[in-house]
């Protein structure tokens, strides 16, 4: 079930009205949002609906051993370790057996062995961000940060449907006490911003990411030989468009879908194409995983506490496993790599010379940088990537008819955008904020056919659906 789909709209239309009835009783309101996430997850493939059901109770039983035993630290170690694997398990089998199989398989099959079997695994949509926010549950309490939830809480945390596909990775410290006290917010609905970014996500995804994308981008990385230099940067550029429009435009329509239920959503993204280093950029960009991975994955590696060399290390380890959390192929091994070395040369550089570069020249390093990764991450394989990347060394000449000026345009504005500070825009969304709810429905409903205008037909799936 996808966000911008009259299926989705009247199933929203229908759990909006039972959760603010329902919300002043606690065990049928659990019930009902619990049912309508399972439904909304079921909608692709009701067989998953058990997966998600297993994960829930394993780290619940966790949790609770963890928390019951917290005086033998022996115990505790194993409960929270017994729930990280049962994760790491489930994710490892459904995501990356047959990548596995297959690599081992060439390696074996080139010296004549017998090679593993290829199960062609269905993947289940939105796998990577539920068994994530279930080990961070489980961590947290182990941690002693979290209490263990009551059971229909936790199910609710992990199958919460505006984020339950593609995030953002929401915590169970940030979601479990504003479920106990939404019905205090029945009064106090955040309707104006709520609109706003449901409208803003709409166009982002089904306009700009759409546009560019079938414009440009496909075709460049499905067929690189075939387009010229200047043809070839601007898919580059029009990648790092797409992607940014596509995932933060799903994320605003996550958080305005909550506000509209009562919850605040962490902020995923803030302005990354104006990042002045490679540090900067993490902390803007899909912020919900790199806060996750920094403090489950490379704090738990050791950090920076053993010496710089190992703090490189864990740095490297982190962007490594981070990439390979997208996806089941080597072009997002090479691209967390990619990542995790410019991160680990960065710092050292900065603790050498410090800061020396101008915020401009920063930021235009840094984009080219991320370019340069998303060129692995996009291409379907490494030598695809190779491709796209060799375009640059010749064809600077040959004629280039897909760069017109509407695409420029967009490409051109769409990171221009970028470079807007956040407290520029305060005073728009202030003055929305007093607008009756008609013009605000007039508004929003101006948006729509702006989208259906403008949008093609049918909606692609969002591209972080696959990770």
């Amino acid at each position: 079930m996808l966000f911008p789909t009259f299926t989705f709209a009247v199933f929203f239309a229908v759990v909006l009205a039972g959760h603010w009835t329902l919300c002043g009783r606690r065990t049928p309101h659990r019930l009902f949002l619990l049912a309508a996430s399972y439904l909304f997850y079921g909608w692709w493939d009701w067989r998953f609906l058990g997966l998600i059901g297993l994960v829930t109770l394993v780290n619940q039983i966790c949790a609770w051993a963890v928390h019951l035993h917290r005086d033998d630290r022996r115990l505790v170690r194993t409960w929270t370790a017994g729930a990280i694997g049962a994760d790491l398990v489930l994710l490892g089998f459904f995501k990356y057996y047959d990548f596995f199989a297959q690599s081992l398989g060439d390696a074996l099959g080139s010296v004549g062995a017998p090679t593993p079997p290829l199960l062609h695994i269905v993947l289940p949509v939105g796998i990577s961000f539920f068994t994530f926010q279930a080990m961070s549950y489980v961590i947290d309490v182990q941690r002693d940060e979290q209490r263990p939830a009551a059971l229909i809480d936790f199910a609710l945390y992990l199958a919460f449907f505006p984020q339950l596909v593609a995030g953002p990775i929401v915590r169970a410290s940030e979601f479990l006490p504003q479920l106990r006290r939404v019905a205090e917010r029945r009064n106090d609905i955040q309707l104006s911003r709520a609109a706003v970014l449901i409208a803003v996500g709409l166009f982002k995804k089904t306009v700009v990411s759409s546009y560019v994308a079938s414009q440009i981008v496909d075709p460049v990385f499905a067929s690189p030989e075939r387009h010229s230099a200047f043809e070839t940067l601007l898919g580059v550029y029009g990648y790092a468009v797409q992607i940014y429009a596509d995932f933060s435009g799903y994320t605003d329509i996550a958080i305005g879908i909550a506000l509209l239920m009562g919850f605040e959503f962490p902020q995923n993204f803030n302005r990354p194409y104006a990042a002045t280093s490679i540090q900067d950029f993490w902390r803007r960009w899909h912020m919900t995983l790199s806060n996750w991975l920094r403090d489950y994955l490379y704090i738990g590696l050791g950090g920076n506490r053993r010496g710089r060399d190992r703090r490189e290390l864990n740095l490297l380890a982190t962007m490594v496993l981070g990439g390979l959390w997208h996806g089941a192929a080597w072009t997002f091994v090479v691209w967390g790599f990619i990542h995790g070395g410019g991160l680990a040369v960065e710092r050292r550089l900065t603790e050498h010379y410090g800061r020396s570069l101008s915020p401009w020249f920063g930021r235009f390093v840094t984009f080219h940088f991320v370019c340069l990764g998303w060129v692995f991450f996009r291409a379907p394989t490494l030598s695809g990537a190779f491709d796209v990347l060799g375009r640059f060394g010749s064809g600077w000449t040959a004629p280039s008819p897909a760069v017109t000026a509407v695409l420029v345009a967009l490409v051109a504005l769409a990171l221009a955008t970028q470079l807007v500070p956040s407290t520029a825009t305060r005073p728009l969304l202030a003055r929305l904020e007093t607008l009756p709810v008609g013009a605000l429905a007039v508004g929003f409903g101006a948006v729509l056919m702006l989208v259906d205008v403008f949008g093609p037909e049918g909606v692609a799936p969002f591209i972080y659906f696959q990770f």
